[in-house]
């Protein structure tokens, strides 16, 4: 049955992880989806397709950044209300996020498939791959409202201490997508265009349980009259989400630029590139479940106004990731090779080109992949707290840094410039985010 969860009591480590496992479950079965499509294609389409599917990455990532930005700013709103025990505050700031994602995912909707084709073309997208990136993201775009609902009620739930529901999504979205994926791809040979389709298809099975489980909740009750959404949260939910949304995009303008140099090196570093990205979903899986930990910890006890709390579990949180990042980077280095291979087909001399790109940038990302989970902690931690405005600037530092060293170090070092770039972006927003979080738990302790 579906539940919330109180995280201002209890010790900080177990609430943070056992609120956290699930998430990482979730969102493993979720990159394993996105893995199968890409086994699917590079494996049953071919190396071309592989590139297609790569070159469309990082705008069909930055539609996705924008709602999943967006939709995090309104759990802030939920989850400090939830820990304030404000319930009539609680369901009209759920009611305004649902009707505040509706507005925003038809306006994404009809925006990103107008603009598809001139930004791709924009990023110098090889005329050999472009035709299949673009059928791939017409049919990604076109499910726009469908990744918002889930996004928004997955927040919701998130915010409200559930994180087994969305667990629960994922499982199933992740089976009806494989099994899509080879229906589509291998028994009716759509392509990509299957892939894509297979994904949409999923990500609607995903919304309609978060929903049936937010329905079924015991909070909140909502009544009719907390439909009609007030100016003031109105503008307070977009002063959350906003930001949220606009650091996404600027991470996600950053990762267009590069895979314009990308681009430029030809298909099959392309084809390495993109197959390394597949993994990264993997990489990232436990510090993006730790940082939405922490979010709905420290908006809960911000709520309640346990500062302590929020410092004893900022630093349980981040022991926990740095661990988790080391066995990671222990595994990718090991295993990477065979994991690599299995999204590539074709001639060996072919794989062995696609192959020594891949596992050099994914060396690179696993050495240097502490610096990601303590990024995420700190920057969700902000969130929790209602500071959106330092995530967003933790992006643009992002960007400056990811841009400058795609653009110049390939000069100096060679392709490495282009792995580096990743890296370098990270530690360079993990500085900056460290350091005001402990500014802020320095404000807040003056206050006491």
């Amino acid at each position: 049955m579906a539940r919330v969860r109180d995280m201002t009591h209890g010790r900080p480590a177990k609430l943070i992880l056992s609120f956290a496992l699930p998430l990482m479950l979730g969102n493993m079965f979720q990159q394993m989806y996105t893995m199968v499509d890409t086994m699917v294609v590079g494996k049953f389409v071919g190396v071309d397709a592989l590139a297609s599917l790569g070159a469309s990455d990082w705008l069909n990532w930055l539609v996705i950044g924008l709602i999943q930005g967006l939709t995090q700013g309104f759990s802030i709103q939920i989850s400090q209300r939830f820990g304030a025990e404000d319930w009539d505050g609680l369901n009209r700031s759920i009611t305004a996020s649902v009707v505040l994602a509706g507005i925003t995912g038809a306006v994404l909707t009809i925006a990103s498939l107008l603009l598809a084709e001139p930004v791709l073309r924009l990023l110098n997208t090889p005329a050999d791959v472009l035709p299949g990136s673009l059928d791939y993201l017409h049919i990604m775009f076109s499910g726009c409202l469908i990744v918002m609902g889930y996004n928004v009620f997955a927040s919701i739930l998130r915010a409200l201490g559930n994180s087994r529901t969305p667990l629960v999504a994922m499982v199933i979205a992740s089976l009806v997508n494989i099994g899509l994926d080879l229906l589509f791809v291998l028994v009716f040979r759509w392509g990509i265009q299957g892939a894509a389709a297979a994904t949409v298809l999923a990500q609607a099975v995903s919304c309609l349980v978060c929903l049936w489980a937010l329905r079924s909740l015991p909070i909140p009750k909502i009544e009719k009259r907390q439909w009609k959404p007030s100016a003031p949260l109105i503008r307070r939910l977009l002063a959350l989400g906003a930001p949220l949304a606009l650091q996404n995009t600027i991470i996600a303008v950053g990762g267009m630029v590069v895979q314009s140099v990308v681009n430029s090196f030809g298909v099959l570093f392309v084809a390495g590139y993109t197959a390394t990205n597949k993994l990264y979903g993997l990489l990232e899986i436990s510090a993006t479940s730790f940082g939405f930990s922490m979010a709905t910890y420290t908006g809960q006890n911000l709520g309640a106004k346990q500062y302590d709390r929020i410092r004893s579990g900022m630093r349980t949180a981040a022991v926990m990731a740095v661990a988790t990042a080391l066995v990671i980077t222990a595994c990718m280095l090991l295993f990477g090779r065979p994991l690599l291979s299995l999204f590539l087909s074709g001639e060996q001399s072919v794989q062995d080109q696609v192959l020594a790109v891949a596992y050099r940038y994914l060396s690179i990302m696993s050495v240097m992949l502490f610096v990601l989970y303590l990024l995420h902690v700190y920057r969700s931690a902000l969130q929790g707290m209602g500071d959106t405005i330092v995530p967003m600037i933790s992006g643009f530092i992002e960007m400056l840094m990811r841009i400058g060293s795609a653009v110049f170090l390939p000069a100096f070092v060679g392709q490495d410039g282009v792995f580096l770039a990743e890296v370098i972006a990270w530690t360079g927003a993990a500085v900056l985010l460290a350091a005001m979080f402990y500014v802020r738990m320095g404000k807040l302790g003056a206050r006491r």
